[in-house]
């Protein structure tokens, strides 16, 4: 910010030396054509060339000011802001909005004051501004965390109104989306072919438009994506419609006068269509009220997932309630655990999975955060196929693996898992862990691997993944759930404790049960840290059971 402000004076020296230039220049112009006193006719015309001169000056003044001036405010508006959010970073992007607005305000706002600034001799900032963008978010970021609100908005049944008003439970900090910014969500969903969300935020960038809000996006611009994206819904009604506000607003559009020609003939057809008892299948497509169905996609327990994160349709029945207990976990009288005992609380019943207390300390916890923070890197999942490890759109979060030689931390943790267990971690994999951002999720999947990818662990030689010991080491206050969609359980974050289950039965068998999701994090910040123990080691310290499903 402070180069921002030392910019002005620059800028005000700079405005001197061209009024001075310019000066000069009409002094130079005078000498030369100095026999135009000769003819009072001729020197009438000078009036009118100086008169246009001051107009130009003054509108030259009156560019250079206002760009001056826009400087000024954005330095003060962004000397503001990041007052706020240095004070405390993870708090302030645990809102998503905020996360989302600083992506887009690197990536876009930033830019957009550096082309205004470049028509300046401003070379001190941009070649500051030219350094740090190297570390600054790409347009795939910002495509990202405009599609994490989706995301968001989705899962929790969030209107446009709610998320642009920054209206979140467990929100420290209020922020709201401009029309510009609605705009923005709405184009990065249509380039996406996603128009689904482009008319749900074109329509709330029109809405802000209308009820006056200051913008640089005119209204025939969302007209225009809003009306395409609703033809692509089969509404032909309201894409004529808003066709022709669009033309009333921009008659020289020709692509909306385009579109206008084709949308009516396609509507007299479907009127001739109708007269002739036809049904007009585009039109059964359209829901009525400019309100439309989200589409369908690659999850077929889509639904039941994005329920049970919001807290619904989870099925703890009073008589499941009363098979669930609490206890001291002593680990089958482990010497380690006999002094002191972990409360263990069982979460569901049938496949057991169950919740330890007091797991990690507030001080383990920092130290395992910042042993990861610089090894972090996109989550990856194993390809089926290949049993290669790549990124996927349904993972999104960045996570590290910690090696017991980094910090006696990480020994002590593992050997306290293997403790509560009774599993051995000399098989088990590292310990790995994760940090979800603005919408960070894992949808529904297996810890384990299936019969039609036998090759996923075949590189680690210590057969499938046997269980999972799961530490949360935050808490969050609006979202993250750990759900199970096949039995309807939801397993909230609690900072300090772990979740524990296992993966197969004791034949080996995979327990497709256990199919389970990390929900998108609404509000907060969530850390977790995860084992997962293997076969091999563990025949004897899990031995097999009489039947496939024991």
């Amino acid at each position: 910010m402070a180069k921002l402000l030392d910019l002005i004076p620059a800028v005000l020296k700079m405005k001197s030396w061209i009024l001075s230039l310019l000066l000069i220049c009409i002094s130079c112009t005078w000498r030369t054509q100095a026999e135009f006193f000769t003819s009072i006719g001729q020197m009438t015309d000078l009036i009118y060339a100086e008169k246009d001169l001051v107009q130009s000056l003054k509108e030259y003044i009156q560019a250079e000011e206002s760009k001056l001036s826009k400087i000024k405010s954005w330095a003060e508006k962004m000397d503001a802001l990041t007052m706020k959010s240095v004070s405390d970073p993870e708090g302030y992007l645990a809102h998503p909005v905020n996360a989302y607005k600083l992506v887009k305000r690197l990536n876009t706002d930033w830019l957009e004051l550096e082309n205004l600034v470049l028509q300046d001799s401003t070379s001190g900032f941009i070649a500051n501004l030219t350094v740090q963008r190297q570390f600054f978010p790409t347009e795939e970021d910002e495509t990202g965390a405009a599609k994490a609100l989706m995301r968001l908005q989705d899962t929790y049944r969030l209107d446009p109104e709610t998320m642009s008003k920054g209206k979140l439970p467990g929100t420290k900090y209020r922020s709201s989306l401009t029309v510009d910014d609605c705009y923005g969500m709405g184009k990065t969903a249509y380039n996406e072919g996603d128009y689904y969300h482009t008319v749900l935020w074109m329509q709330q960038a029109l809405k802000q438009h209308d009820e006056g809000e200051d913008a640089t996006i005119t209204k025939a611009e969302i007209l225009d994506y809003l009306s395409y994206a609703v033809f692509q819904f089969g509404d032909l009604h309201r894409a004529v419609e808003l066709t022709r506000r669009l033309i009333s607003l921009d008659s020289a559009h020709e692509r909306a006068g385009n579109n206008l020609r084709y949308f009516e003939k396609l509507l007299e057809k479907e009127r001739v269509a109708k007269l002739l008892n036809k049904t007009s299948a585009v039109t059964e497509s359209a829901v009525q009220g400019g309100v439309y169905e989200r589409p369908a996609d690659y999850l077929p327990e889509r639904d039941t997932y994005e329920a049970l994160c919001r807290g619904e349709g989870v099925k703890m029945t009073p008589r499941r309630q009363k098979r669930l207990f609490c206890r001291y976990h002593d680990g089958n009288r482990n010497p380690h655990l006999l002094i002191a005992p972990f409360k263990e609380e069982d979460e569901w019943d049938s496949p057991h999975i169950v919740r330890y207390y007091d797991v990690l300390s507030d001080e383990e916890i920092e130290k395992i955060k910042e042993l990861a923070k610089p090894k972090l890197a996109r989550a990856t999942v194993r390809d089926p196929k290949t049993g290669v490890l790549t990124v996927a759109n349904y993972r999104v979060s960045k996570s590290s693996w910690l090696e017991e030689h980094d910090d006696p931390v990480v020994a002590r943790v593992n050997h306290r898992m293997q403790h509560i267990t009774g599993l051995t971690v000399k098989t088990a994999e590292l310990l790995q862990v994760a940090n979800y951002g603005m919408g960070g999720q894992y949808e529904p999947h297996f810890d384990f691997s299936r019969k039609d990818e036998p090759d996923a662990f075949k590189r680690l030689g210590t057969g499938n993944r046997v269980a999972t010991f799961l530490n949360y080491m935050s808490d969050v206050e609006a979202g993250g759930a750990t759900v199970f969609p096949d039995f309807g359980a939801a397993i909230w974050p609690q900072k300090g404790t772990a979740v524990f289950w296992y993966n197969l039965f004791r034949s080996g068998e995979g327990d497709y049960r256990t199919r389970h999701a990390a929900c998108p994090v609404l509000v907060g910040c969530k850390w977790v840290s995860n084992k997962w123990f293997h076969e091999r080691g563990n025949e004897f310290l899990r031995p097999c059971g009489s039947t496939e499903v024991d």
